[in-house]
């Protein structure tokens, strides 16, 4: 991918407008003036490419930490770490931790920038010149500045779907503002409309991008993606979230958070959607990937459908290798509510729930388990960086060291675990915003609400399940629909784990008042002689989550100057 410039803009929409009148020649670097800019072919496309500098990979994107410590998936180690507002719920209008509102109407105005200058490229000098050279670049250039048309409309229509998830309806801007433009008159939008708009535009990217992406290419947008987007947000929006305003009280405009209409149609056009995923992933190139540990170590990976690779760094491991290796600081550590989840395997046909009353279970809690839990976390005695780990208390990793994880255990998902950090190494890491197997769980998701009994429900939750180098028992048969809804929800939790869904799917699930307000677990591990452990289950923070938080509030420096909108439900 061509380097992009980033640029930064205060979070109201008025400053957006403000800085309309010098912006350009900052954005580019240039001394031409800002017509001349819009007519060249090179600036314009910078500016049509920096619009994925606006896309946020969840590696450290919250004051240092993933989003994972959010939710029942982790706890950050470092207690100043602005996350922890979410879990004590200290965050408000003015202080939110997550920079998402200027993030993504930032990345909305470059590409409404980009489209506008875009319509006004001269390439007359190319096309009017007989010589076939030139005819030929004429061909390269149009045909770039199309498909960077509808790279960006798709990325806008992301920008909108991770501030519908967070804020409700939004204002849809689909025009630069300046200071000329009527800033008074900027409403936010139903939610409906917002999700109208999100799904329009990733259908019209879906029919004019490619179908696969090739070698000059990756990374860019295909046409699988937008309409794997599209799947997403009509999962979103027949979820319970969206559809039953109830919990916001006497609310007066619920159409800011809420949509109306057929549930059972909505169910429907969610797995719709899905299925045209999955019936264009021949085409697209797309199959599951037969190793879930490498899966998150690679940029180029057939289940892959939408990821953002980021410059080579090793921020990520110092913030994620255990304590007790050289450089290491710690940070995201997966919680003992996630571990619980992972089943224990009996045999070829038969895994059960993890269950700390069984003496067999709590005498060794990590024989046989599902084998996305060491592909995905680091636990007590098990082998890493050509050590075993040691997080029993006094151990190298474990309680009483600094910074030392409070659960018990340690990240090893996203991982590179080859980097030496003492002699500064580094590697490219990719962040999946979307891959395969999330789109058969939305399918078979939306099956079972609209559809239940649907063999293909079961179908493409076993082929998750299943993969090679998973190889998880099948589900049983014969689930009832509120049996199967549940074994869907604890493939998402497992499968999904660590990659941005967890906090969002509790949401819409309206599950967070009682998952994420409950204690965040961690397990007290001893060493009473060489070699023998043992594990005790122990609460490692008490967390807050009340209705108000289903959405984020409206952040209190826009309403200080959109004086006429409502801010969100209870805040």
């Amino acid at each position: 991918m061509k380097k992009a410039y980033l640029y930064t803009t205060a979070i109201s929409l008025l400053t957006l407008a403000a800085c309309e009148s010098t912006d350009l020649n900052q954005e580019v670097k240039t001394s031409l003036t800002e017509d001349q800019v819009m007519k060249r072919y090179e600036y314009t496309m910078q500016h049509g490419i920096r619009a994925y500098n606006f896309l946020q990979p969840g590696f450290l994107n919250i004051d240092g930490a993933m989003m994972a410590s959010a939710s029942d998936e982790a706890e950050h180690t470092l207690e100043t770490s602005a996350i922890q507002k979410f879990n004590n719920g200290s965050w408000n209008p003015l202080d939110n931790p997550d920079p998402a509102w200027n993030n993504y109407f930032t990345g909305i105005r470059n590409v409404n920038k980009f489209l506008s200058m875009s319509d006004s490229v001269e390439l007359d000098y190319l096309r009017l010149d007989p010589n076939a050279q030139q005819q030929a670049l004429y061909k390269t250039y149009t045909t770039d500045l199309k498909r960077t048309k509808y790279e960006n409309r798709f990325l806008r229509a992301y920008f909108y779907f991770e501030l519908i998830k967070r804020y409700g309806g939004v204002p849809i801007i689909t025009e630069v503002l300046t200071l000329n433009s009527n800033l008074g008159d900027i409403q936010r939008n139903s939610l409906q409309d917002c999700i109208t708009f999100i799904t329009n535009e990733c259908d019209s990217a879906a029919a004019n991008l490619p179908a696969k992406t090739i070698d000059t290419y990756l990374g860019k947008i295909t046409s699988g993606a937008a309409k794997a987007l599209k799947s997403r947000v009509l999962l979103y929006a027949a979820s319970d979230l969206f559809n039953n305003p109830g919990w916001a009280g006497s609310y007066a405009n619920k159409e800011l958070i809420s949509v109306t209409g057929d549930r059972a149609a909505k169910w429907k056009a969610a797995a719709d959607a899905a299925k045209a995923v999955i019936d264009a992933a021949s085409a697209g190139g797309y199959s599951l990937a037969t190793n879930y540990r490498s899966l998150f170590q690679t940029y180029n990976n057939p289940e892959i459908i939408f990821v953002h690779r980021t410059g080579a760094s090793n921020s990520f491991e110092k913030a994620t290798y255990p304590i007790g290796f050289d450089k290491a600081n710690s940070g995201t550590t997966p919680s003992q509510n996630l571990i619980d989840d992972y089943e224990v395997v009996v045999d070829a046909n038969t895994a059960v729930p993890f269950d700390w009353s069984n003496p067999a279970h709590a005498a060794n809690p990590y024989a046989s388990r599902d084998p996305r839990f060491g592909m995905s976390v680091i636990w007590n005695n098990s082998d890493y960086k050509g050590r075993k780990v040691e997080i029993w208390a006094g151990g190298k990793d474990g309680a009483g060291v600094p910074l030392a994880t409070k659960t018990g255990y340690y990240l090893k998902k996203y991982v590179d675990e080859s980097l030496d950090l003492a002699q500064g190494k580094t590697s490219v890491h990719s962040w999946i915003f979307i891959r395969l197997a999330e789109i058969y769980l939305n399918y078979a998701e939306a099956l079972n609400e609209y559809d239940p009994g649907n063999a293909a429900i079961k179908t493409y939750v076993d082929l998750v399940r299943k993969r090679s180098g998973v190889n998880m028992p099948a589900i049983p048969a014969g689930l009832s629909q509120s049996e199967m809804r549940e074994k869907i929800r604890h493939e998402r939790r497992i499968e999904l784990a660590f990659e941005g869904h967890r906090e969002w799917d509790l949401r819409r699930w309206m599950l967070a008042e009682t998952v994420l307000s409950s204690p965040l677990k961690g397990v007290k591990i001893t060493q009473p002689s060489a070699g023998v452990f043992t594990y005790q289950p122990v609460n490692v923070e008490n967390r807050v989550f009340t209705p108000n938080m289903y959405f984020y509030p409206i952040p209190q420096s826009e309403l200080n100057i959109q004086t006429n909108w409502i801010q969100n439900p209870l805040w």
